[in-house]
């Protein structure tokens, strides 16, 4: 009889350890692989000027969307395609600044912004997996700036990787 039971409990496990859901790629190394359904939403916010203000989200899977608010050489919504080194390049320039989870923010006020510029633009970034987690990042480029110089560069800077210039158009 008590063999019985352990029989059934060991069917049991066994059954059970089929709902565990197998690692994911990259989760040995602490690095995010990134799968079809992930994400990396950019969006902009407004300056005191005509600092372009635009959203963009792309996918490792190549498909890409942008939204033009306002000062962008296109308004409204737009699909476009990248390729997986653009994805991979963009991902990678904003990996160092990605929190381990939740949101960091650099904001006027906050304790990672003691010393700020006024009418500076800030930038929204939002990592979003297919596990669904997601991570925040929220920075205005006036917190703290010269402390915080390469990361507002890198910030700044990681579209222009991405096949978007027609559509955010040339500004200073």
């Amino acid at each position: 009889m008590i063999t019985g039971r352990w029989l059934v409990l060991g069917l049991a496990a066994t059954a059970l350890a089929g709902c565990v859901p197998p690692a994911r790629p990259g989760a040995d190394t602490g690095t995010p692989v990134p799968i079809e359904g992930d994400s990396i939403a950019y969006e902009t916010g407004p300056c005191f000027g005509a600092c372009p203000v635009y959203s963009v989200t792309v996918h490792p899977d190549g498909t890409g969307i942008f939204e033009g608010k306002r000062f962008t050489a296109v308004s409204g919504t737009r699909e476009f395609r990248l390729t997986r080194a653009q994805y991979d390049a963009f991902a990678a320039t904003l990996a160092p600044y990605r929190p381990a989870s939740g949101e960091l923010r650099f904001a006027p006020g906050e304790p990672n912004c003691t010393r700020h510029a006024t009418d500076m633009p800030s930038v929204d970034v939002r990592w979003t997996r297919a596990i669904g987690d997601s991570q925040h990042l929220y920075f205005y480029f006036g917190c703290d700036r010269e402390k915080n110089r390469a990361m507002a560069d890198a910030l700044g800077n990681a579209p222009d990787v991405l096949p978007i210039e027609a559509l955010v158009g040339e500004h200073p």
